[in-house]
């Protein structure tokens, strides 16, 4: 796949961009321009300007809602190739809410707003695009606060494991190999636990077969072993 082809199929899974041609797609790719940054390095802080969509190419980004007065920040996403953040930025420039941290060296393509704005003035079907987009943010917010609220600390890191599992490879449900840049610590924040927990956990399902962990690699044998684990 040719880096116009990449852009091209990443910007089509953003839901701003779902339903847009071929052509207006083509020309948002052709706008979009490529940055890079370093492991841990942060692409913007909570509160900075809101000024451009990015989709990653390479590496991984965690989205990040700091807590004041501890040192145990919630993460409220984790993304990797071919995924998309900073969208409402497009929309409105507000302040990011947000902060966003390369977990490894990772490589995004950038679409700053004015150049979004531009398109938006000559292409009116980028207007009608935006209503999906707002649609499919609520979607995201309102499954992540349904996990926190019905699910205990086990399912919640086995639901985990299986969303970041269906992404990565949506045709495969058994033997999955997922490359794991995250620390215990990661997922302590991503589940609204303690790494004390999360290494017991991890701990508990590696012993009833469920994951194994090998170097930077998860293995999940069995996908829907998973899922049942996680809906208990």
């Amino acid at each position: 796949m040719t880096g116009s082809e990449f852009a091209i199929e990443a910007l089509r899974r953003c839901a701003l961009f779902a339903s847009v041609d071929e052509q207006t797609l083509a020309l948002c790719a052709g706008s979009l321009r490529s940055r890079r940054y370093r492991k841990n390095e942060t692409i913007f802080h909570q509160g900075d300007p809101g000024d451009s969509l990015y989709i990653l190419e390479s590496g991984s980004v965690k989205i990040v809602l700091p807590s004041p007065g501890s040192a145990d920040d919630a993460i409220i996403a984790t993304l990797s190739r071919g995924d998309f953040f900073g969208e409402l930025a497009l929309l409105d420039g507000a302040p990011h809410s947000a902060t966003a941290v390369a977990m490894e060296p990772t490589e995004a393509l950038v679409l700053r707003r004015d150049r979004f704005e531009d398109l938006v003035e000559t292409e009116p079907v980028l207007r009608r695009a935006l209503f999906a987009g707002l649609v499919a943010e609520l979607r995201r917010l309102t499954g992540h606060v349904e996990e926190l609220h019905f699910l205990d600390l086990p399912g919640r890191l086995a639901s985990r494991m299986v969303h970041l599992a269906r992404e990565a490879q949506p045709d495969r449900s058994m033997d999955i190999r997922l490359d794991w840049p995250y620390t215990q610590s990661d997922l302590a924040a991503m589940i609204g636990g303690t790494r004390q927990t999360v290494n017991r956990l991890l701990a508990d399902m590696t012993a009833q077969g469920l994951v194994r962990v090998e170097r930077d690699v998860l293995v999940i044998p069995d996908l829907a072993r998973l899922e049942r684990a996680a809906e208990r």
